[in-house]
This record gives C-alpha cells, structure tokens and sequence, in this order.
C-alpha cells in the first residue's frame, strides 16, 4: 500500500503520514516512510534517535551523486536524463527507526516553476514512482506543502492519496486543487481528512461546504494541545503521550486503513 500525504503547510501533514507510519511498524508491517517536504521534520514525528538526524542528508543536497545519475555527458547544458537509476537509492540512503519502520529524507524541490525538469526533480520524481511501484512494502510519502508535486508528475503511482485539512476556508481551497490534480493523475482513492477540531460545529461546516465534492470527509482529528507539547519536547507525539486525543483517533484512521488494505490490495 503506497500512501500520500498532502495538504497546506501547518495543517497536520506531518503528523498524520508520521503516526500513521509508526502504527503500520508496530503491527509489523515493512515500512517505508519518505519525506518530500522541504521542512523536512517527518524524523521528529517518527521519533528518529538524534544521534542518526543529525547524520541525515536529503536526496536533494547530494549535488555529486544527482548529477552522475541525471546529467547525459556531452549534451551540452539544461539537457538531463529524465529516467535515472534509483532502484538502489532508498537501501543505500534510508535510516532505521522506532519499530523497525525506515525512513528516506528526500526533501523539496525549492524550484518555483511547476513542471521544472532541473536535475533534482528528474531524479525524485523517478525514485518516487519506483518507490510507488517496484518496492514491496506500506509506503507513507509526507508531501511538500502545496500543489507543486502534482504540478511536477511526483504523485504518480501511489495508491491513496490523503488529504488533510483544517477548519479553514484557504485549507479547504488548496484541498479542493489538490484533489481536482489528484484525479488528473489518475490517483483513485482520495480521502480527506479534517485535522484541528474543536467542536462539532467545525466538522459539520466543513461537512457542509463539502457537500458538492465527490470525495467525503473520511475522518476527522480533534485539536489536542499535547500535540505542540511533544513538538516543544522534541519528542513524537506518540512517544510522548499514546493516550491523547489526536493520537487516538490517528489510531482509529489507522484501523479504517488497514482494513481497507484489506478490501483492495490483500486480494
């Protein structure tokens, strides 16, 4: 099962792709997570022991070895191979985590031209479809903020495509964008997931301005102050307290999920 992760910047995108990806690791799944966003900070979610972080490079700096992939000798300037090799990218560059779970760094393309074929994206975009194709395992790609990936062909081949909003009209927007490029890319299972309620009456509203999509609310995560406690910890919010309010209920989009692997892809 191959899982994206998507939304605006500071809805939860994180955490969602982070816990969920902890969950699947306890009940000894292979796990796989990536993170594409140029924050960079699924490790923390994850609970990533320090000593390794600190020794974490994103994809996107190795300069030398994006190069030596994508850059065809002799061609002159601006031409690059779209289709390098990746297949031994993740093995040779992921790092161990909680729970047996992996985790690659790939970081953001920080280009802001949609569809940029500068080296850096010919080499993620290919090393993320082989990761959603060719490896055998639960993958949980954290996106970058934003609608970039799409624009740039980086969500192709994945098999489930969450999307996270707050109780926000501008989250609600992109979300809409995100869904409607989503689509586009052929991407079948689309859910979105409401993150930050405060009360019922948030959920209803955005149930509401919903009504006219053809993808539902999925599920929905209350706001819980122990989330930002853990992050002023520095630890991972289940780590730091399994029994919260987020947490549980992450846990209980877990169980959808699983249970829809089980439906589609344990055939």
């Amino acid at each position: 099962m191959k899982i994206a992760v998507s939304g605006k910047g500071g809805v939860g995108k994180t955490l969602v792709a982070g816990i969920l990806a902890r969950l699947f690791a306890h009940d000894e799944f292979k796990v796989l997570a990536i993170d594409n966003d140029s924050a960079m900070n699924l490790s923390y979610t994850l609970g990533i022991d320090q000593n390794i972080k600190s020794q974490i490079v994103p994809i996107k700096e190795m300069k030398s070895m994006i190069e030596e992939r994508t850059i065809v000798k002799g061609a002159g300037p601006g031409v690059y191979n779209i289709n390098p090799k990746v297949s031994d990218i993740p093995d040779r560059y992921k790092v161990s985590g909680p729970d047996g779970l992996q985790l690659l760094v790939l970081g953001g393309i920080e280009e802001p031209a949609t569809g940029c074929l500068c080296p850096e994206n010919a080499l993620i975009r290919t090393l993320l479809y082989n990761l959603f194709v060719k490896r055998d395992e639960v993958v949980i790609v954290d996106f970058e903020a934003g609608i970039e990936h799409l624009g740039r062909g980086t969500a192709k081949g994945i098999d489930l495509m969450l999307v996270i909003t707050e109780p926000s009209q501008k989250s609600l927007d992109l979300c809409k964008k995100i869904i409607d490029l989503s689509k586009k890319l052929g991407v079948i299972n689309i859910f979105l997931i409401a993150n930050k309620i405060i009360d019922n009456s948030q959920k209803e509203a955005i149930i509401q301005k919903i009504k006219n999509w053809e993808v539902p609310l999925y599920h929905s995560i209350p706001f819980d102050p122990e989330i930002a406690k853990a992050d002023l910890d520095g630890k991972s919010p289940i780590d730091y307290n399994s029994n919260s309010k987020a947490i549980i209920s992450i846990n209980s989009l877990y169980h959808k999920l699983k249970k829809l692997k089980a439906e589609l892809f344990d055939l």
